[in-house]
């Protein structure tokens, strides 16, 4: 019962630690785009693909529910509430630690099981500002960026399936989701929320990747750790977050 509580605790001091050696500069800069680029800019494809089935499904679903009460114009409502508040951030987050966050562990458990951590050591250079820190920094950059890219290709598909497939009207659809969808309380919710996931599921995987054996067996267990408790975090995150928002 004490090992989950000990395990907070450690990630919480290595957060403190990348935090309390911040220094902004070009290096870092520099360190943070690269980083954004290679976990953020190659996850694009999944969550585009995802976005757009989503929307399209989603507007099925509420299409065939919104019939049976003569609402069906409400549709747009409907998706653009539901996405941004909740599917668009949790979804994307999600996916991004599936994508990203398992790379990262995998990456940062591989150096250390070539001695590449210890090398760094050893050389006076620090491993957690020079290794964790950017790949933090650009966990937290890129989930919401994902998550505006979620929302706008699952709304192209609930565009394309409302107004393509089933013939709803455009004008109602677009007027329905500007009048209905509020900045403050859809668009800024979901995102603070894509903020706080994308800390979330960054610093479990680089706390894995440092805190994993260095054996290949250990590479696994920190790479299946960090998809398991980044969903379970996120997913009682959301829960707080949106008890707290509403």
């Amino acid at each position: 019962m004490l090992s989950p509580i000990t395990e907070a605790g450690r990630s919480a001091l290595f957060l403190l630690r990348m935090l309390a050696g911040l220094r902004p500069g070009p290096a870092l800069l520099r360190n943070v785009l690269q980083q954004t680029f290679l976990i953020g800019a190659r996850s694009l494809v999944i969550i585009m693909v995802c976005g757009f089935f989503v929307g399209m499904v989603l507007a099925l679903q509420s299409i065939n529910a919104l019939q049976q009460f003569g609402a069906s114009d409400q549709v747009s409502l409907l998706v653009g509430k539901s996405l941004f508040r909740e599917l668009g951030p949790v979804l994307t987050a999600l996916l991004f630690a599936g994508r990203a966050g398992t790379s990262i562990a995998a990456e940062i458990g591989l150096m250390k099981a070539t001695s590449q951590i210890d090398a760094m050591e050893l050389m006076a250079i620090d491993p957690v500002q020079r290794i964790a820190l950017p790949r933090f920094l650009a966990g937290l950059l890129s989930v919401p960026l994902l998550t505006a890219m979620f929302n706008a290709l699952a709304i192209l598909g609930a565009v394309v399936f409302s107004i393509g497939v089933m013939g709803l009207d455009a004008g109602v659809f677009w007027s329905k989701l500007q009048s209905g969808v509020y900045f403050q309380q859809d668009f800024m919710s979901g995102v603070w929320k894509s903020l706080v996931f994308g800390g979330i599921v960054s610093l479990v995987a680089v706390w894995y990747g440092f805190s994993s054996k260095p054996t290949g067996a250990g590479v696994g267990t920190a790479t299946t750790n960090t998809v398991v408790v980044s969903s379970v975090l996120v997913l009682i995150f959301d829960f707080i977050l949106t008890s707290f928002m509403t």
